[in-house]
């Protein structure tokens, strides 16, 4: 089957993605103690933030967890569905911040290493461009003049 025909079968098979996403997600955050705070999902999972870094993690961090991890889903479920047999998945990213308040994220680099096979250039290209333009909530909620760069590596 040609790459062409196998990528037009994707975008048919996209239909409905993520069209079960609430459209509303609440969660809380509570002071615990010091600088740390517990956030809760609205289904129960917690994460614990910590200024000082001694407890849990900064927001900031969890940001960028939230974008590799956001990212990660999106293209996984699109290389499986373009054929691509995924043996391991993994984004190694980096956040350059505003050196002054407020300290956003300037820009963000990601390098995505994946073993497995039926990869192809576009193929990899495909699912970066349908996860960062259409799918990635989290992404799509960060600043636009943020400059996010995507390389990957396919090892052996």
């Amino acid at each position: 089957m040609s790459e062409e025909r196998e990528v037009a079968e994707l975008e048919e098979q996209l239909k409905g993605y993520k069209e079960k996403v609430a459209t509303v997600t609440k969660g809380w955050l509570e002071w615990d103690r010091d600088l740390i705070f517990v956030g809760r999902t609205q289904r129960g999972y917690e994460i614990d933030f910590d200024a000082k870094v001694e407890w849990g993690c900064m927001p900031t961090e969890s940001l960028l967890l939230s974008l590799a991890g956001c990212m990660a889903i999106d293209m996984v479920s699109f290389l499986q569905k373009m054929r691509c047999n995924l043996r391991s998945f993994k984004i190694e990213i980096e956040g350059e911040r505003n050196p002054t308040p407020p300290q956003y994220y300037r820009a963000v680099k990601m390098l995505i290493r994946m073993s497995g096979e039926g990869f192809t250039e576009k193929k990899i290209q495909r699912a970066i461009s349908l996860s960062q333009d259409k799918y990635c909530s989290v992404y799509n909620s960060l600043r636009p003049d943020m400059k996010v760069t995507v390389d990957y590596v396919i090892e052996e």
